[in-house]
């Protein structure tokens, strides 16, 4: 791809890119020297499973991908013991080594669904960071001042707040920094939360003799209500493991100009083709695009038959699961029949969705977290839009 076209295509829904020119000048420099890119995006396994918000730095390194540079997924198993401090206003315990390779093994396996393995150098940053010494960790504390430190955004408020601030905290972006030094990259992606860290790669690259990396941050992916970013805890996420019938009404439910965005940072489709179309319908093909890229070709436009003729022919699902559960004491409370059925991952999950207006037995809305069932049935139990259950209660 023509230099200029490729820097089009990579600064597309970018928030940064710094320092000015400086993109440029490496994609020029690469050309010229016969060599790909090396393009570094680090992520902590703090969770299980990835979702949509996830992918749109994914998004980015297939891109980079696709122009014939070299990607290193970085999985920062060390620094996922230390906690990312980026917006916490408290200190965040760390996770346990099990914690944190159990995490990264799934990550593995996610991250296909969207970049080429056979274009993907995978890496851990405790190759490099584990056999640091003593020595080693207190010369590279000493690159940075705690001025500078403070300078962080979430540090600053913490401090001038009186909330505490441990000392491991600030050793963070100093070793996801170090990881930059340890992969010679010339470009590190990020969130836009993570613009001090990655300015710290920076810092410490030319400290220790190498050429400074290009710096780009890409937005936060706001979740399907369009207020706050995505995530699992707010229920406004759309899993890139989730059925494909699950993943399609989600995407189905954010608003016209949310889409927008999806197709911004979510693809690189040109949305201009798409203007003159009907909104629903954009939205529907947005919507197959995905859950292709996690469910394989075809499994969309299935998603979207099958959306089509339950919601817009006011049809039930064809494949809802028959429960059957038994009641202990005489009736099976509502939220421990959701759990065991498998329509909440926990109790608490299903008291806050009923709190929330979103089960209905038989058609009729239940908002009651006491409402028991008594034996019998079987019950319609519907949770959301898209979750069903026909339960037989013995």
């Amino acid at each position: 791809m023509h230099i200029q076209e490729q820097l089009r295509l990579f600064s597309r829904g970018s928030v940064e890119i710094l320092p000015k020119g400086g993109l440029e000048s490496k994609v020029k420099l690469a050309a010229s020297e016969g060599r790909p890119l090396r393009v570094k995006a680090g992520f902590d396994p703090t969770a299980p499973d990835l979702h949509l918000g996830h992918t749109v730095l994914l998004e980015k390194l297939r891109q980079f991908q696709v122009c014939g540079h070299q990607v290193v997924f970085l999985i920062g198993d060390f620094t996922g013991m230390i906690g990312d401090p980026t917006g916490k206003n408290e200190t965040r315990p760390p996770l346990t080594r099990d914690d944190v390779l159990a995490n990264a093994e799934t990550y593995k396996q996610q991250v296909f669904k969207i970049l080429d393995p056979d274009k993907t150098e995978v890496r851990f940053n405790s190759e490099w960071l584990s056999d640091l010494s003593a020595a080693d960790l207190i010369q590279l504390a000493g690159k940075a001042t705690v001025a500078r430190m403070l300078e962080r955004d979430d540090f600053e408020k913490r401090y001038k707040g009186g909330q505490p601030i441990a000392i491991h905290e600030f050793l963070y972006p100093l070793i996801q920094g170090y990881d930059s030094v340890a992969l010679n990259a010339d470009i590190e992606l990020g969130g836009n939360d993570q613009k001090f860290n990655l300015l710290m790669g920076r810092q410490l690259q030319e400290a220790h003799g190498k050429s400074a990396q290009v710096i780009l941050t890409m937005p936060l992916l706001e979740g399907l209500g369009g207020v706050s970013k995505m995530s699992k805890s707010l229920d406004n996420y759309v899993g890139i493991t989730e059925p494909s019938g699950e993943q399609f009404g989600k995407l189905m439910s954010i608003s016209d100009e949310l889409m927008w965005t999806y197709y911004q940072l979510l693809t690189d489709v040109d949305v201009n083709a798409l203007k003159e179309q009907h909104p629903m319908e954009v939205k529907k093909q947005l919507a197959v695009r995905l859950v292709d890229r996690f469910h394989g070709e075809g499994a969309g436009q299935q998603a979207r038959e099958e959306f089509e003729r339950v919601f817009s022919q006011s049809k039930l699902p064809s494949d809802i699961p028959d429960v059957e559960l038994v009641a202990d004491g005489g009736h099976l409370w509502v939220a421990q029949a959701l759990t065991k059925s498998g329509l909440t991952k926990s109790n608490g999950e299903a008291i806050r969705l009923i709190r929330h207006g979103a089960l209905s037995i038989d058609e009729a809305k239940v908002a009651d977290k006491d409402y028991q069932l008594s034996p019998g049935g079987p019950y319609l139990i519907k949770l959301g839009k898209r979750r069903y259950v026909r339960l037989l209660v013995r």
